[in-house]
This record gives structure tokens, sequence and C-alpha cells, in this order.
């Protein structure tokens, strides 16, 4: 339990500093002269770092010891996160969120494989609930936190306070995880090829990844648009915005009170098709002209069902590879963010000419389909270990 709350408490960080940008992006808009779909940018230059960098930080957990790069990321997302919040111009937030994305990516996957490491699979799926439930309340805190803060106090408000707290987290993890016995090796380009070689040797491997990469395309892609969708449903700006993100991140805790349940009533592939499908259902009411508060009941019941779904493929994703269970879960993490960061690129480009219903149309019955789809070709293939 000590070890879960430090990791809980770690993920937290990454996950605040992640969705502060998604409430606010009209008002960083109008305070550096640029368009929404530049500021929607920001959430990318987040997100896209963060995929990209797994393949050198899962390797990195790997040789090191897990909990050494917890800490050494937390201590660089600080820096990122200070940066973000005194940066002089577009470019130069721009460039903060990038090294804050870049090593934030090496605290959630991290902290899932540790807990691999620790813990037996049967109880798996339930600890890293836990965790999760951690990362969740860093999300809702962090949209809630955005959207009031910066209508009183400007966005650079919001991002200062975020480096404040992780720097609270850094330190606390320095102290708490020091004493972490983990087995080190030589880090090199040849042993990372070999750790994953060994992930990509299991046939469930690829369609886990598509998998995952399709929820953060589908389900987080849109984050960034959030402000701007609920413009068209009624609501005023940036405060409307952080509680409809929140109500997310609120039906991800409501999953986290019934998963015991819910593991046991639908097993592992009823909550992959359940979840898909409850997930765009949410997504497609908010194509229709519904007042903004039901926008917000619905992503609370697309965060319900995207969390049924998502943490069993956490889950599956821990015994894809057990001798190299912090490569594959980086992988993992970055086929999830590398879907997060394109979302906003492609739905920017496709509201310019559609507008936001058609968009959320096609997001819902695509998602609606995911965990049927998944489950179909994951189970064609030989089950994780």
């Amino acid at each position: 339990m000590r070890l879960i709350f430090l990791l809980g408490l770690a993920g937290f960080a990454s996950a605040f500093s992640l969705r502060t940008t998604d409430p606010m992006l009209t008002i960083i808009a109008a305070d550096l002269d640029v368009t929404v779909r530049q500021a929607a940018l920001l959430a990318s230059a987040y997100t896209l770092p963060y995929a990209l960098m797994q393949v050198v930080l899962g390797p990195v957990g790997d040789a090191i010891g897990k909990s050494r790069l917890v800490r050494l990321a937390l201590a660089i997302l600080t820096v990122g996160l200070a940066l973000s919040a005194i940066a002089p111009s577009y470019a130069t937030v721009m460039a903060g969120r990038i090294l804050a994305g870049a090593f934030a990516g090496g605290i959630i996957p991290a902290s899932m494989a540790l807990i691999g490491d620790r813990v037996a699979y049967e109880e798996r799926q339930i600890s890293i609930s836990r965790f999760l439930l951690a990362v969740i309340l860093g999300q809702m805190s962090g949209s809630v936190v955005a959207g009031m803060m910066a209508e009183a106090f400007g966005w650079r408000a919001v991002f200062g306070l975020a480096a404040g707290l992780t720097a609270l987290i850094c330190a606390a993890a320095m102290i708490g995880l020091r004493g972490e016995v983990e087995t080190r090796s030589a880090l090199s380009v040849a042993d990372a090829k070999r750790r994953y070689a060994t992930v990509l040797s299991n046939p469930a491997s690829l369609f886990v990844f598509a998998t995952v990469a399709a929820e953060g395309l589908l389900i987080f892609g849109i984050f960034p648009f959030v402000a701007p969708v609920l413009m068209t449903h009624g609501a005023a700006g940036a405060f409307e915005a952080g509680l409809t993100i929140a109500a997310f991140a609120i039906g991800g805790v409501l999953y986290s009170a019934v998963v015991r349940r819910l593991i046991a009533s639908l097993g592992q592939w009823g909550m992959m098709k359940g979840g898909g499908l409850l997930a765009g259902l949410a997504y497609l009411t908010i194509a229709f002209p519904v007042p903004w508060p039901m926008v917000s009941a619905a992503f609370l019941v697309a965060g319900f069902g995207f969390y049924m779904l998502h943490n069993t493929m956490q889950t599956q994703a821990t015994e894809l590879a057990p001798t190299a269970r912090g490569s594959a879960l980086a992988l993992f993490a970055s086929s999830f963010f590398i879907g997060q960061g394109v979302g906003p690129v492609l739905y920017g480009a496709v509201a310019d000419h559609t507008g936001f219903p058609p968009l959320f149309l096609g997001v819902g019955a695509l998602t609606a389909l995911l965990g049927f789809a998944s489950v179909r070709l994951i189970r064609k293939r030989p089950r994780p270990a």
C-alpha cells in the first residue's frame, strides 16, 4: 500500500499536468494571439513527446530500475512545467510543454510495470485500478483547477501551480522510493532491442497496442476541443470545460469503486465490449443539440466506459513480456499517447470542414465498435502468460 500510494502521487502529478491545457485553450489563444487550433497543438506538444520518449524510457527503466526512472522523470517534469509558466511566447510555451511531456512519459508506465513486478496477476487489475484512481484524480483536479484559475488568475498561474505541486511530489518520491531494491543491468542499444523483441514476440502484443492507440485517438483526441464544443451547446467558457473534463474523470472514480464486481460479473472480455459501447454511445449523444450539462453527463458515462476498457488493457499489457515489463508498458503508453497526440491535429482539420456534430457522430460510432473488434482480434491470439 505504501508503494502504491507513492506511485499514485507520481501518477497524480503526471496526469494533473496533462489535462491542464484543455479547458483554457481559448484563454491561451487570446493571450498569445494565436488561433484556437494553434493553441490546441500545445496538447499535442505534451502527448507526442510523451509517446515517442517511451521507446527510450522503457528500456532505461528496465536497466536502471523503475523507481529511479520515476524519480528522475518527476524532477525534469518540474523543470518543464516551470518553464511553461514563465515562457514569454507561444514558441517557448511549446518548448516547455515538449520537455514536460517527454519526461512525464517516464512516470505512469514505469509505475504500472513496478506494480506488475510486485503484485500477483490475480490481484493485479485491482491494484492497478487503485493506482489508476490517483491518475484519474490528477486528471480531474487538473481540468477543474485549470478552468477556475485560468479565468481568475490567468493560464500562467495554472502552470506555476502544477510546477510547485510536482516539486513537492518529487521530494516525497525521492525520500519514499529510495529504499526500493531493484535489479540493475547494463543499458545499451543491443539490450533495448532484445527487450523489445521479447515483447513483440508475443502474438497478442500488436493487437493490444493497436487497441490502446485507437483509445487515445478516439476517446482522448477530442479533449482539446471541449471548450469550443461546449460553446455550441450554450456554455460560457473555461469553467464549464473544466467541469466537463472532470466529469470524465468522475466516471473513472465510479469505475474504481465497482471494478471488483465488474470483473466478477462480466470478465475481462465483457468489460472491453461494454466499455467501448458505453463510451461510444456517450459521444454520439454530444453530436445532437443538447444543453451543455447533458454534454458533461455524457462525458461522465464516457469516462466510466473508457476505464472499463482501458484498465483491462493495462492489466493484459503487464503480462505481455514479464521479463521486459518496463519495455512492454512503455510501448503500451507510447501507443496510447501517439493516438492522443494525433487526435487534435486530425480533428482540428475535420472540424474546420464539417463542424463538431459530424465529428462526434463518427468518433462515437467507431468507439462503440472498438471493444468488440479488439476482443475478436486479441482472443484469436494466445492470451498473456
